[in-house]
């Protein structure tokens, strides 16, 4: 349940105006003598980000002053749950992304320790308030999942959420577990898994009208990675527990479809495993078969997520479905060329990915399109298998990352492949440092439009 909002008008409510340093100084030519003397003892000008308090007589706050930078920036008032005082607000205009940026800034992870205070609550219409509750609890849920430590959320605890999931909303759900992943035939999730206390899984979500566009989501589940036998340092292991946010990602978008009744036939792939070592560690120069066939030469083993999306992209393009989606923390190098703030999308279907692009433009959730370029697929040619998982070179790694996937997705098939970083570094309005979902909100729309 979101305390944030509140549908309740008997309380009392005060109002927020939201001013941009356009539309301040007609704002303020219309305001009593008494007001603007307040906000010009308090300093109020056009610099962008200022909150003010105006109180009535008796000195209760009458009114919430914002100056924004950009009134089209929604992520603006994601700042103000947590600095206004307790209380309950009422914007003077209200739109749906107005209400997400409140609800996603209004964000506190509680499960090792107790919230400070309570969030400000925003009044909405109760229509508005029951149309963003199943986003902004999907959003939180991604943000639980990713920001929980894997002692709390290895491979069976995933398996575990994800069941709940399906039995909450009427799917079917199944798993495929340990050694048994290699008599339905997916070696590289269980190679990449097998060290592991907690066995490699499969995990397998259904739901929806087989008559309805068929959308496959494959997320990578890789709940914590060491690296393996090529062994990380310590501080780059160290954010390692969000190397399961694909899984988490595509579990919360599953969930945003679900809980919206969307027309589709959809199917939820994770291979979910802990990168780790012990005596039966896979190793740098073994040479793995897939599931399609194609045999993969191990050039590093903290090169895992790929691996193990091979089979679950296998799987997955074996139904045809009209449209794939692959959602991964995949390299670092994504990071390097975009920055942690734009997740790279990959696809060679020019019409759906520049459409998803546009979603995502339209409600502030921004990706960047990157290339599949064919002719650095040579550098993971490898002399004695059909592909090295680690390319020869160590430049363009997110592309090279990519067309490693490739590999296993018929051209055929619409597909997209997208490289997050799903953590933020630092605190901004409506994003609190941690575990963060990324695209959902423009896959979301892009599926609703592709399903109206």
């Amino acid at each position: 349940m979101l305390t944030c909002f509140t549908s309740d008008k008997s309380q009392k409510i005060i109002p927020i105006t939201v001013l941009s340093q356009e539309t301040l100084p007609q704002w303020l030519s219309q305001q009593t003598p008494l007001t603007r003397q307040w906000l010009a003892a308090t300093q109020f000008n056009q610099e962008p980000n200022q909150v003010r308090l105006l109180p009535n007589s008796t000195g209760e706050i009458e009114r919430v002053i914002y100056c924004v930078e950009d009134k089209k920036n929604n992520w603006r008032l994601g700042h103000l749950p947590f600095y206004l005082p307790p209380g309950v607000y009422q914007l003077d205009q209200t739109n749906e992304d107005d209400a997400i940026a409140w609800g996603l800034g209004a964000y506190q992870f509680t499960r090792y320790k107790q919230a400070k205070r309570q969030a400000a609550i925003l009044y909405l219409p109760a229509s508005l308030l029951s149309s963003i509750t199943p986003i902004i609890e999907s959003l939180y849920f991604v943000r639980d999942c990713i920001n929980t430590p894997t002692e709390e959320m290895g491979p069976s605890e995933l398996a575990v959420l994800a069941s709940s999931l399906a039995k909450q909303y009427g799917a079917i759900f199944r798993e495929c577990v340990g050694d048994n992943l290699l008599k339905e035939n997916y070696p590289l999730i269980h190679a990449v898994g097998r060290a592991s206390d907690d066995p490699p899984r499969l995990l397998d979500l259904r739901w929806g009208n087989a008559k309805h566009p068929k959308v496959t989501l494959v997320g990578k589940g890789v709940c914590f990675d060491t690296g393996g036998l090529d062994i990380k340092s310590s501080s780059h292991m160290l954010l390692m527990k969000k190397d399961m946010a694909g899984a988490a990602h595509v579990l919360g978008l599953a969930r945003m479809i679900m809980s919206l009744k969307l027309p589709i036939c959809l199917r939820v792939l994770i291979p979910a495993v802990e990168n780790v070592i012990s005596g039966n560690a896979y190793r740098p120069g073994d040479i793995l078969k897939s599931r399609k066939g194609l045999t993969v030469e191990i050039g590093n083993t903290d090169a895992e997520g790929r691996v193990i999306l091979a089979d679950a992209l296998t799987e997955a393009a074996s139904e045809n479905p009209d449209l794939l989606i692959d959602i991964s923390t995949l390299t670092g190098a994504a990071r390097i060329a975009l920055g942690t703030d734009l997740p790279a999308i990959f696809s060679h279907h020019d019409e759906l990915v520049q459409a998803v692009i546009k979603e995502g433009e339209q409600c502030n959730d921004l990706m960047w399109r990157l290339p599949l370029y064919a002719p650095y697929r040579e550098y993971l040619n490898s002399p004695i298998a059909d592909i090295n998982n680690n390319a020869s070179e160590p430049y363009g790694g997110a592309i090279t990352a990519a067309l490693f996937l490739n590999d296993f997705v018929p051209t055929t098939i619409p597909w997209l492949h997208i490289d997050m970083m799903a953590w933020n570094l630092r605190t901004r309005p409506g994003r609190p440092q941690g575990g963060e979902a990324m695209t959902l909100r423009a896959l979301l729309a892009y599926l609703q439009y592709l399903s109206a």
